[in-house]
């Protein structure tokens, strides 16, 4: 969550020419390089240092060295060639002897100065190296130059260029070779040599001769290979008359764009109230203007549907996500950085497009988790969104049907500009949501799922009736369980035994299709066992419910049916989330159920039913924000129904119909939902009323990782006492085990610094961490705004 008020400290965004803070003591005195008098290149690397390095730009160099840029370098004592970005040129340097650049990779700058700028702040934010920041931003394809090759091209030498004797009466050219030469001459660019031979009517002779008498040259050039294709035609969108709360949402929004500079909007409108369109309008007057638009859409989001809906709007649209092979995600990027793309849809990633003329941004779903980058550097697209229209000057717009309470918080301080569209379009009624007391159904309660052949009831009574109902009227249905595999633990009721993980201290979960047991955080596998390994008894029971057993279940009781199973276990192949919509679409399967990726972006009007098998599964998760999840999971599932003529209703099984989440989630009542948790949070000190920073030390030896853990907490203990007291201060936890103590082999304990000052906050960890030593042993990781606390 990123506080817009203009806090001080670094965390501010610098000036494009702010000094770049760097390291004259990186050498040693005896390297053997001469002064240099400039220009000198200030450089990063993909390694966890605050700081630039300063280089000495050779002679050769000179005119190719730019910010923005990749180039090679010897770095450390070893001179071993490492790859840095270029942040800075200048003519000072260091008054000692420097390394020289090697080599610079790149014929264009990778990253503009916005970008820069942007991601400067992210490593200051988030405490991390800024190369490590430039590395996450660039893809692969892009710093590869995937899906491009080298081409010969022919220009024409200019004639100041040409000695006395080639000017003029004094070049003596045959017709075909005066005609290419003509033509080379009027081009703005150089030409492929075949291309000029058809253009001159020539063969390759006369063009050769023309190099070789020296009024042409060859040059190289790159050429991107790359071709956009969609998997299925796109017709152009109709127009829409935008409803009543369209219109009123619509009236801001067009002004700021009009005007211009940095406004940010956040758009609380119900499932099916029309959304998307606003943010049509909104890209349209924005490319209207000759400006380019970003929009962000949850991983999951980022559906065929979703990209046809904007590219039968605009036609091209460049699109930016982790699917994409390199090729295409290079050649994106590199039409995006070209200006051939004024829209661009992503994932979290594309926040970094290389826009020359950025004039708004939108983020979809803003509340979904999937914005948050789990790997350093840890970001949260979201708030680096915020932070690049600040940075850009320009409108961005968050939208969601259940908002982040980060956001809500933000616009109830009038840091954000709230917009409501509390209607769907067509003043369509939200669908009823009816709850089903697993405590109490009949005939359910008593025939608990799972056994040793894996039978048993996963649909109560009255949702497998709902279904019947809804398949015979000729609707659809949609089924959510956010639990992949096909049994969630084996264990032996004669003992107790449960089968873990041997890297982590979780359950296996097991897979009858592949016959595994299989941890979904480090990917262990080994075989179920016939016997308890503890009591050596043949007695091992396959207990709990995933969408594998639950596909058999309904193939079973709903026989004529199609039943399709999206999770990540059936949707590997390339293309196969796209079939499966498609076919779904257009009713060729009757009902589709899966985990949570059937729960957000789609529009289906003859999905009459939406069933929700287990709405407890996130909710008793030790993580403050579990409540939230799961209102906003089922929130977001229950908007897939009642989007067409014929309504729709929407049934919940649960253990917990009381909770506020799933109850209040029942009545699509968001605001008292918000009441409710709001004031839990400022209890206890979490977002949005305080910033928090998780710190995470691990080790594959529990007592280093303790042991190194306490010492971290002496030196926390110390930075507060020397920070003295402050009118908002800094909270320590921990350290404490984490609630999976063992993951990946290693054994993990946490800390948890909670402040409403984030500059103290950063003050108090930059005191510490960049002056821990760390045993060789072990290992730490810090997250700043954590979202998993797991």
């Amino acid at each position: 969550m990123i506080d817009t008020t203009h806090a001080p400290g670094p965390f501010e965004p610098p000036p494009l020419n702010a000094p770049i803070p760097t390291q004259r003591d990186l050498f040693d005195a005896d390297v053997p390089s001469a002064p240099h008098t400039g220009p000198f290149a200030e450089l990063v690397f993909d390694l966890p240092l605050d700081h630039a390095y300063s280089y000495a730009v050779p002679e050769k160099l000179r005119d190719r060295i730019a910010v923005g840029k990749r180039v090679l370098a010897p770095f450390g004592k070893g001179d071993r060639p490492a790859i840095g970005y270029c942040v800075g040129v200048s003519d000072s340097g260091p008054e000692r002897s420097v390394k020289e650049v090697l080599r610079v990779l790149d014929e264009e700058p990778l990253l503009t100065a916005n970008l820069l700028r942007l991601t400067r702040w992210i490593a200051d934010y988030y405490l991390c190296g800024w190369g490590q920041v430039l590395t996450a931003v660039v893809p692969a394809g892009a710093r590869r130059q995937a899906g491009t090759r080298a081409v010969s091209f022919v220009e024409a030498v200019p004639e100041s260029e040409l000695p006395a004797e080639l000017q003029g009466d004094g070049l003596k050219l045959s017709t075909k070779q005066a005609g290419a030469l003509a033509e080379l001459r009027q081009a703005i660019k150089p030409i492929e040599p075949t291309r000029l031979a058809q253009l001159a009517k020539c063969g390759p002779g006369p063009i050769e001769a023309l190099i070789a008498k020296g009024v042409a040259r060859r040059v190289m050039r790159r050429i991107d290979r790359f071709t956009d294709w969609t998997e299925e035609p796109v017709g152009p969108e109709p127009t829409v008359q935008l409803s009543p709360d369209q219109l009123r949402v619509w009236t801001p929004l067009e002004a700021a764009l009009r005007q211009g500079g940095y406004r940010a909007f956040l758009l609380h409108g119900v499932t099916a109230s029309g959304k998307t369109e606003v943010y049509l309008r909104a890209i349209e007057e924005t490319v209207r203007q000759g400006k380019e638009a970003l929009v962000l859409v949850p991983e999951i989001s980022l559906t065929p549907q979703t990209i046809q809906r904007f590219r039968g709007r605009f036609g091209e649209v460049a699109v930016l996500h982790s699917h994409l092979g390199d090729a295409e995600r290079g050649g994106h990027w590199r039409r995006v950085a070209g200006g051939q793309a004024q829209v661009i849809v992503g994932a979290r990633s594309a926040v970094f497009a290389p826009t020359r003329k950025l004039g708004l941004i939108v983020i979809d779903e803003e509340h979904e988790g999937s914005f948050k980058q789990e790997a350093t550097p840890r970001y949260h697209a979201r708030d680096v969104a915020v932070m690049r229209a600040r940075l850009e000057n320009i409108p961005i717009i968050l939208g969601s049907a259940t908002p982040s309470l980060e956001s809500w918080h933000n616009a109830q301080k009038g840091q954000y500009t709230l917009l409501s569209m509390p209607a769907r379009v067509l003043d369509r009624p939200l669908p009823a949501v009816g709850l089903i007391d697993l405590r109490t159904e009949r005939s359910f309660a008593s025939a608990p799922t799972g056994s040793s052949t894996g039978q048993g009831n996963a649909l109560s009574p009255t949702l497998e009736r709902s279904m019947r109902d809804a398949l015979r009227d000729g609707g659809q249905v949609m089924l959510l369980l956010n639990r992949r595999g096909f049994s969630t633990h084996v264990h032996c009721p004669l003992c107790g035994h449960v089968e873990t993980c041997r890297f982590c201290d979780l359950a296996l979960t097991h897979h009858r299709q592949r016959n595994i047991m299989l941890c979904h955080y480090c990917g262990f596998e080994q075989e179920p066992p016939d016997f308890c390994p503890k009591c050596s008894q043949p007695a091992v029971r396959f207990m709990g419910l995933g969408t594998e057993k639950l596909e058999i279940e309904i193939e079973q009781k709903f026989p004529g049916y199609v039943v399709r199973r999206m999770d990540s276990d059936t949707m590997k192949r390339p293309g196969s989330h796209a079939q499966v919509l498609s076919a779904f679409r257009h009713g060729l399967i009757h009902i589709l159920m899966g985990t949570q990726m059937i729960a957000k972006g789609l529009d289906f009007p003859n999905v009459t039913l939406v069933g929700v098998v287990n709405a407890d599964i996130g909710l008793h998760v030790p993580d403050f924000r579990s409540a939230e999840r799961t209102f906003q999971l089922l929130a977001q599932v229950a908007g897939r129904t009642g989007r067409g003529e014929r309504g729709g209703k929407v049934l919940v099984q649960t253990y917990n119909p009381e909770h506020p989440a799933i109850a209040l989630a029942a009545t699509h009542d968001y605001l008292g939902f918000v009441e409710t948790e709001l004031p839990q949070r400022q209890a206890h000190g979490y977002p949005p009323y305080q910033r928090m920073a998780r710190l995470i030390v691990r080790s594959k030896e529990a007592q280093a990782a303790g042991a190194f853990a306490e010492r971290l907490a002496q030196e926390f203990q110390r930075a507060l006492q020397k920070l003295g007291p402050t009118p908002t201060p800094v909270r320590v936890l921990g350290p404490a085990e984490a609630p999976v103590f063992r993951l990946k082999g290693y054994y993990r304990f946490h800390f948890q610094l909670q402040s409403a000052s984030s500059s103290l906050l950063h003050q108090v960890l930059r005191e510490v961490l960049p002056h821990a030593r760390v045993p060789h042993d072990v290992e730490f990781t810090l997250d700043i705004d954590p979202h998993n606390m797991l």
